[in-house]
């Protein structure tokens, strides 16, 4: 027996026309593209549309709408004088971080390694 609600839309093509239809309503207002103006255009949850991005028949049609809405943002950062929201944006929705990754090349010489436990003990005694 199913479990929940028969899915709300049942092809890709039916799913896409109604993400088309978002973004040409968006470009016609001048309003920004956002992941939760997608789900309402949907009249789904944020939930819901990542259940859709699990299965395989709708996670492409998904994955383009939610890059399609990371370009406006990553544009925005660029050309908009105020960022702070926008950065917080794509941290929360679209897996940025601010990382900082340190190589180390060559060899760590410890002069204590092989010495036992107790031949430590003596030197940290004297």
């Amino acid at each position: 027996m199913p479990r929940g609600r028969p899915a709300k839309y049942k092809t890709k093509e039916e799913l896409q026309d109604k993400i088309d239809e978002y973004f040409k309503k968006c470009d016609l207002e001048k309003e920004p593209y956002t992941v939760t103006g997608v789900c309402i255009a949907l009249d789904i949850t944020r939930e819901t549309l990542k259940e859709y991005l699990k299965q395989e028949e709708f996670s492409d049609t998904i994955k383009k709408a939610k890059i399609k809405v990371e370009n406006y943002l990553e544009k925005k950062l660029i050309t908009d004088g105020n960022t702070t929201g926008i950065i917080f944006n794509l941290k929360n929705n679209f897996n940025w971080s601010d990382k900082q990754q340190i190589e180390h090349s060559g060899n760590v010489n410890n002069p204590f390694e092989g010495l036992s436990t107790e031949e430590l003990r003596k030197i940290l005694n004297e």
